[in-house]
């Protein structure tokens, strides 16, 4: 057993959507699987604003749910997650859509309501390590940025009130990615007649924007000896991948290979810092 197979060990990660977690850091949840951590997942939303296949039949919210469900936990039986666990949200949508509003939909929900969610089974599942979305959520989608609004505000309540008998969690980070590649995008994009402001397949993501914004990289996890296990997950979200499998979060994670990149959030840590485990400095 190597100095990372402590048992005891739980990481938590808490994502918007099915698909969230093998489009984004899929190889960092397989590989702390495989070393013996106890690894759970937070979905707060079934994606029912999600793509659909032809042949699902009608295209209600209870028909799509129970398909991207079904998707999840194929993957997570292939990154070998301890449980996964739903909070009961609808999918809203990107920025700007009518399902924005749905009276349902995570990014109109009160923060401290999803918060206070994710608080209980925080304290419940008693991680050491959290991660979560980076504050703009990766490319913007407000069920994104309200997930990350909600977690980090959930981690420091437990921080600060851990409950009788509970370990609160020590660790936060947020799984980001460099934006030097997009800038290049930006600039090639329209020398081949396309608009960064209007990427994907509804020409609804702005890359300029999102290039705009950079997080520094505080830690870099190898996941080469998973590779395997993240594709096998990524491949269960099969009614994802006509959208570009994983959207723009994807298309750029895909570029850093077998590395999975996080800021550390908590405790705060200087741009200088480069770890190589998410576990590292933890009795």
């Amino acid at each position: 057993m190597s100095s990372n197979e402590t048992p005891g060990r739980k990481l938590l990660a808490v994502f918007a959507h099915p698909d969230d977690e093998s489009f984004g850091p899929g190889g960092t949840l397989a590989l702390y699987a495989k070393q013996g951590v106890a690894v759970h997942l937070i979905c707060a939303t079934r994606g029912e604003v999600g793509e659909t296949p032809a042949d699902l039949g009608e295209r209600t919210d209870e028909n799509i749910a129970r398909l991207r469900e079904d998707e999840l936990r194929c993957a997570a039986r292939a990154l070998k997650l301890e449980e996964v666990h739903f909070l009961d949200y609808r999918d809203s949508g990107m920025p700007g859509a009518d399902t924005n509003r749905h009276p349902r939909a995570l990014a109109s929900a009160p923060v401290e309501q999803v918060a206070d969610k994710i608080a209980v089974l925080m304290r419940r599942i008693q991680p050491q390590v959290v991660i979560t979305f980076d504050p703009i959520g990766g490319y913007r989608h407000p069920d994104h940025v309200a997930i990350h609004d909600a977690t980090a505000r959930a981690f420091h309540d437990v921080l600060a009130r851990p409950g009788t008998h509970n370990s609160p969690p020590q660790k936060l980070y947020y799984h980001t990615f460099p934006k030097r590649l997009m800038r290049l995008m930006v600039r090639l994009m329209p020398l081949f007649g396309q608009n960064p402001r209007e990427f994907g397949i509804n020409k609804d993501i702005d890359l300029t924007e999102i290039a705009s914004v950079n997080y520094p990289i505080h830690a870099n996890i190898q996941v080469r000896s998973v590779m395997s296990e993240k594709a096998e997950a990524s491949a269960c979200h099969a009614s994802q991948h006509a959208g570009g499998s994983g959207g723009i979060l994807g298309f750029a994670l895909r570029f850093f290979g077998t590395k999975e990149p996080f800021m550390r959030a908590y405790p705060p840590a200087p741009d200088s810092l480069h770890e190589r485990d998410l576990f590292e400095g933890l009795s």
